[in-house]
């Protein structure tokens, strides 16, 4: 394959140039040809649903995924109801942005009751996938790494995401294998052979030694100990071939300017994954 071809299936996702707005990273790809762009809600609530739907349309970008629906664990029924809604609005916005999947942070246990946020999690999904089908919009998964199940998503493992998703039909709810959350588990690949047919996106990133923030810590691949090219090779012969999602959630990337952040994101993508 040729390096244009491959760039081809990069996508940049939104997280990764933090500071810049949705018409500035929208011009931004333009500009390093990137053809594909995954969006984050917030970015999109402050720009407005139609802006933002022109603004990509007008670049000539391709969503590959809109972050996040998800955060389904609450203490009382009224406030899980109110997060089903929230999500119900994510379809929405998902389907007028062009998008085909939602991208599912799952959400921590309230109470300190991780059991009981797992049973939500998978009540909220049950609730939300009819929804979801009559928008045609998927819902990704993604297990987060344990050390985010405090604060993020009792969902830690593909396994756990796999055992979900498999209560539906393989277009309607499937897993997101992000590489930084996921690299550590004795059971990956076996995992993500698991999920077959069901893997909706493949996101990037690298984990440094010693990690400088529990948050802010992602690298640009190669900078790390992920084994990325396995873990794409891997995810490739279980099916999936659609955009790469390039997430980097790093402060002092942030704090770069943009078009330098694309341009090593695009040599970083090449070399390494």
């Amino acid at each position: 394959m040729t390096q244009a071809a491959w760039l081809n299936r990069l996508s940049l996702n939104q997280i990764t140039t933090e500071k810049w707005s949705l018409e500035e990273v929208a011009r931004g790809c333009a500009e390093a040809e990137i053809g594909h762009i995954a969006l984050w809600r917030h970015k999109v609530e402050e720009t407005g649903l139609q802006a933002s739907r022109n603004l990509i349309r007008n670049a000539g970008l391709h969503v590959s995924s809109l972050c996040r629906g998800g955060m389904f664990p609450a203490s009382t029924a009224t406030e899980r109801e109110r997060r089903l809604d929230d999500n119900r609005r994510a379809v929405e916005q998902a389907a007028e942005l062009g998008t085909d999947t939602l991208v599912l942070v799952c959400g921590p246990g309230p109470d300190r009751d991780i059991a009981t946020a797992r049973r939500h999690v998978e009540e909220g999904i049950v609730k939300l996938v009819p929804f979801a089908r009559s928008y045609g919009i998927k819902l990704g998964i993604e297990p987060l790494h344990p050390m985010y199940a405090a604060d993020r998503s009792v969902i830690s493992t593909l396994n756990q995401a796999n055992t979900i998703a498999e209560q539906f039909r393989p277009d309607e709810v499937g897993v997101i294998v992000d590489v930084f959350h996921v690299w550590w588990d004795p059971e990956l690949y076996q995992q993500i052979d698991r999920a077959s047919g069901r893997i909706f996106g493949f996101h990037v990133s690298d984990w440094a030694v010693p990690m400088p923030d529990m948050f802010k810590g992602r690298r640009m691949m190669g900078e790390g100990v992920i084994e990325i090219n396995r873990i794409r090779h891997a995810v490739e012969a279980a099916g999936y071939h659609g955009p790469i999602e390039v997430e980097i959630i790093n402060q002092a990337i942030w704090d770069r300017p943009g078009e330098e952040v694309l341009e090593e994101t695009k040599a970083s993508f090449v070399k390494h994954v």
